[in-house]
């Protein structure tokens, strides 16, 4: 229970990858504010803000669903006055909420384009920019975001552009943070998959059930936010880090039980390799 009075906002965790940390978060003892769209479960995606928190509730946690569209500030302002009403404080930051739209400059639509945007780039910040008043007031604060590593080779960027560009400008906020938040000791790192990650956007925007065999299990990433938001944030931020080499900095090489697949074929994630 390391995490045990710690508070945890998670963007983007109705199902997927931020369900899959905040349960992980919750199970070592910290409060959870679930903050998401979604509270009308869609057959094709599954999950809810309050399926995830009932889950979180049933395993012994503390949980909190919040509606939020982070595009929009004034619901991002509420959502963060309702965790320091409900809990009393936020020590760690998950920006996972994140658009997906893997088209060509001809084939981005415009609204698209705008909307990988708003939600990645614009969203981001929004939300770290209004977490970070309170995360100043933490004894070990944690600004952790889903984005890759930076690789300029143009073999990343021609192909989607518009995504591409929005999923760097992520990890370049987190470098920026790192920097601008050292002096109080706030922490800013990123993470991401060496391999795709079974989600509802993998199976229904990027290969369907073959892509998703040939997957790892959110889990991965679970156990390596975990590793990550537990180190002393004045010696860890600054990394893009990803999710093998956390693993394997504390000693944990077998990974084949995340696989979808044991002992099966992975795909690389992009921007990996």
């Amino acid at each position: 229970m390391e995490f045990q009075g710690k508070t945890a906002f998670i963007s983007g965790a109705s199902r997927g990858i931020g369900a899959a940390i905040a349960l992980r978060l919750a199970k070592e003892g910290a409060n959870v504010v679930v903050i998401g769209k979604s509270v009308k479960e869609d057959p094709r995606l599954g999950g809810t803000i309050h399926s995830v928190v009932e889950e979180i509730n049933e395993s012994g946690g503390r949980g909190y669903a919040v509606q939020c569209d982070i595009r929009d500030e004034e619901q991002v302002l509420y959502a963060v006055q309702q965790a320091i009403t409900i809990f009393g404080g936020i020590d760690i930051l998950v920006n996972n909420a994140s658009a997906i739209s893997l088209s060509d400059t001809e084939h981005t639509e415009t609204k698209r384009f705008d909307l990988v945007h708003d939600i990645n780039v614009r969203g981001t910040f929004m939300v770290t920019k209004h977490c970070v008043p309170f995360l100043r007031k933490s004894a070990n604060p944690h600004i952790l975001t889903l984005s890759p590593p930076i690789d300029l080779n143009p073999k990343w960027i021609a192909p989607y552009i518009g995504y591409t560009i929005s999923k760097y400008s992520m990890s370049m906020m987190t470098l920026g943070w790192a920097k601008e938040f050292e002096s109080v000791g706030i922490a800013a790192n990123s993470l991401w998959p060496v391999t795709t990650i079974d989600t509802a956007a993998v199976r229904n925007l990027l290969g369907g059930e073959i892509m998703a065999k040939r997957s790892r299990k959110p889990d991965i990433l679970a156990d390596s936010a975990y590793y990550i938001l537990r180190r002393p944030s004045k010696e860890c931020t600054g990394n893009l880090f990803l999710d093998e080499d956390v693993l394997s900095a504390e000693g944990i090489t077998d990974l084949d039980h995340y696989s979808v697949t044991p002992g099966g074929p992975l795909q690389k994630d992009l921007y990996v390799g």
